[in-house]
């Protein structure tokens, strides 16, 4: 009973949530504040508070998914079907109203902690788009690839949406005086959102061409549906050239130099950002071209969770600058 709970809900996928947060959070965050004589001042209790919240309403989405989308798995990976088989539909549906409802309770409770109580609109809005995801969007063109990417982009950013207010509060003065302001911790998370955003998106792609036997048997109007194969391939060989194009340009840009007086140039970020992203991506572009079967594309798709979790991992790499 337990592993088929686990696998409802994606434990493995909730474990990545968490992990990013707090490496957002201690590998990003912090190491910036520390370097420029700040402190964080929201509690970590109240840290713990916002990734439960967060890892709740994955676990809610990733059950309302399973419940509606039953038919198409039995189709796309029928030995991983768990609702009907092993849990029973109403119990789901049990679950997911008890996870949105404890999720925007403790969602509430954080966004009262540091005064800003309408940030409870976030949870509420997610809650609404992961239902019509499950009920309807996954099924519109593009507009569910969209929502994930979005929503997986949510996770990093969630972070710094909390952790900003309270260090303006405390630090009001010294930023008047100093004309100073924490925008640059506001960016560097904003760029792991940002690769997550278009990583997600085009693994999303990459797993509707993969699924399109099932989809376009129960009429989902998905890329590889609507606009065929060979459409797809452009589209998710596109996606990964931007990413590769803008974070050359970001490296040029912010990574290169992390200082503003260019005192000291970023070789390690370059050489991990090669050899881990750009390479992989690559590579991924090469099977791309090359995917015949459901087989090919599911090696894509494995690539594609690569490339994503050595993105995340690169938060080690701006630990080490801004703390050595």
């Amino acid at each position: 009973m337990v592993s088929n709970f686990l696998k409802l809900v994606r434990a493995k996928n909730l474990l990545i949530i968490i992990f990013t947060q707090y490496l957002m959070r201690y590998a990003v965050i912090f190491p910036i504040l520390k370097s420029r004589g700040y402190s964080s001042q929201f509690s970590d209790f109240n840290f713990f508070l916002l990734v439960l919240t967060t890892v709740l309403l994955a676990a809610a989405g990733y059950a309302i998914n399973d419940y509606f989308d039953t038919k198409t798995d039995l189709i796309n990976r029928p030995e991983t079907v768990v609702v009907g088989n092993h849990i029973n539909r109403r119990h789901v549906m049990t679950l997911h109203i008890i996870l949105n409802t404890l999720a925007i309770i403790t969602g509430f409770y954080v966004s009262l902690q540091i005064h800003i109580w309408k940030l409870i609109y976030i949870y509420i809005i997610i809650t609404g788009l992961l239902w019509f995801y499950s009920t309807s969007y996954k099924k519109q063109f593009l507009t569910g690839n969209i929502i994930v990417a979005v929503l997986t982009a949510m996770v990093p950013m969630m972070t710094v949406l909390y952790e900003i207010p309270p260090l303006n509060k405390e630090y009001f003065d010294t930023l008047i005086e100093l004309k100073d302001n924490f925008n640059d911790v506001f960016f560097w998370v904003t760029g792991f959102s940002a690769f997550a955003f278009l990583t997600t998106l085009n693994r999303e792609i990459i797993k509707d061409v993969e699924d399109f036997e099932g989809d376009a048997a129960y009429g989902s109007r998905t890329l590889p549906v609507v606009a065929g194969i060979k459409t797809s391939k452009t589209v998710t060989i596109s996606l990964t050239a931007i990413t590769v194009i803008l974070l050359f340009c970001a490296y040029k840009k912010y990574i290169m130099h992390p200082y503003s007086d260019n005192s000291h140039t970023d070789y390690i970020s370059a050489i991990y950002l090669g050899i881990f992203i750009i390479l992989p991506s690559l590579f991924m572009i090469f099977k791309i071209l090359k995917a015949e079967n459901k087989k090919d594309w599911h090696t894509v798709s494995t690539i594609s969770k690569i490339i994503m979790l050595f993105g995340v991992l690169y938060a080690f790499i701006v630990y080490y600058n801004f703390s050595y």
